[in-house]
């Protein structure tokens, strides 16, 4: 891959809860690959970590500032391929979204992927890559189209769960699909049929870690971590509830639950529902850096995860990475990849989704066996070392981009209408 000038096209850059694709733009420029990163919309608008500030790559920052840029990378096109200009109108902009927010972020994206076609054709870009399978893969499957640089775009679990209404085509346009956990595969093969060997499984990788690590269970009053976005498929709201399962039964503990988002203010209510409002702390937001320090500070680590009414799920949820990396015992449910990393009584102990009782159960398990909390809590911790590990999975990442770039070199050219003269 060395010399492939590839572009990320994503809808921010840096967003602070896209740390493991800020940590793997980075680590492939630290490989060689000369990689530029295109955002689609402006900065992001709330504060970030402090190392993820300044990027050693070029970053474009698209949104409504640029929105001249954008006409004019349109109308560029429109004079040079009218033919291919039409059909991806059809094709794209007039395609009914599954909903209202999905259709806006994919006519942005559209009207993106005209500009970036033209940015990248003037930069001699040679691979396209949207780490995101909804808006930033329609804007690189676009830009693709209109200069023939092939692309390709990872799935996670929000943004194909459920699919965008363009999935089958995009899949079918690209040379590679990388997915980040197992359980994807089955999903993204009924959207693929005919394409099934594009898609493969490489895991987000993390960054070593310092010399810091938990030291759980040796407190007379455990503390239980929770830690995510505060929106409904975490299923906070279910361990909150198991808490008062937990208060109900004469356990002692403490629930620290960190955190944002637009569910905020109904869990801190649900806590006062349940007069758990002495035993659950709120911290708010904890930065990317602060991270390993929070998973220090506790015992047990939990990751209640459900399917949202939507369908939005997660896929591997970084979270449970960092946790078992510090040392902690996970108890987590088993939705879409989390049975990949937290094995039932091997790396950790797996409950029923939206299951409370079984939430409050295993940790009392743990509670009432700290050593074989602990000993789970080593292997899983030797599983995400070894199958997590950022240099290497970006290196596998590199020799995938490789080899699906040299056999598209040798497939047979596009449609007519792909090839009009300029």
């Amino acid at each position: 891959m060395d010399g492939v000038r590839t572009a990320y096209v994503l809808l921010w850059f840096p967003k602070p809860s896209e740390t493991f694709i800020f940590n793997e733009v980075v680590e492939l420029h630290r490989l060689g690959l000369p990689v530029s990163v295109h955002a689609l919309y402006g900065r992001f608008p709330n504060r970030f970590s402090p190392g993820m500030g300044t990027p050693d790559v070029p970053v474009e920052r698209l949104g409504l500032l640029k929105i001249r840029d954008l006409f004019s990378g349109l109308l560029y096109w429109v004079r040079r391929k009218p033919r291919l200009s039409r059909e991806l109108f059809r094709t794209v902009f007039l395609r009914r979204w599954c909903d209202a927010e999905t259709a806006g972020e994919n006519s942005w994206a559209f009207l993106c992927g005209f500009h970036l076609g033209r940015r990248f054709q003037e930069e001699s870009i040679e691979h396209i890559h949207a780490p995101w399978a909804n808006g930033p893969a329609t804007a690189a499957w676009v830009a693709s189209r209109l200069t023939g640089i092939p692309f390709s775009f990872a799935a996670h679990a929000g943004d194909i769960y459920p699919p965008d209404g363009a999935l089958e085509e995009k899949i079918r346009a690209a040379i590679l699909v990388r997915t980040e956990n197992n359980a994807n595969v089955n999903h993204l093969r009924l959207h693929a049929s005919g394409h099934e060997d594009k898609i493969r499984v490489i895991y987000s990788g993390h960054p070593p870690m310092g010399g810091r690590s938990a030291t759980p269970l040796e407190r007379p009053v455990p503390t239980i971590l929770a830690l995510g976005r505060l929106v409904p498929k975490k299923g906070f709201d279910v361990l909150i509830r198991a808490c008062g399962l937990l208060r109900d039964r004469g356990v002692d503990f403490r629930l620290v639950l960190g955190g944002w988002g637009p569910r905020a203010g109904r869990l801190l209510r649900l806590a006062r529902g349940l007069d758990l409002v002495d035993k659950i702390d709120f911290p708010g937001a904890v930065s990317y850096e602060n991270v390993p320090g929070f998973m220090c500070s506790g015992d047990i680590f939990v990751m209640p995860s459900v399917i949202d009414s939507a369908g939005d799920r997660d896929g591997i949820p970084n979270v449970i990475v960092e946790a078992l990396r510090c040392g902690l015992p996970v108890v987590a449910t088993n939705v879409c990849g989390i049975p990949e990393v937290v094995r039932n009584g091997d790396t950790g102990i797996l409950v029923p989704s939206g299951d409370e009782e079984a939430i409050a159960d295993a940790i009392v398990r743990f509670a009432r066996d700290p050593e074989g909390a602990r000993e789970m809590a080593r292997r899983g911790r030797e599983l995400v070392l070894r199958d997590f590990d950022l240099r290497r999975n970006c290196l596998a990442l590199l020799e995938l981009f490789h080899e699906k770039l040299r056999a598209s070199r040798t497939e047979p050219a596009r449609a007519p209408f792909d090839k009009e003269r300029t």
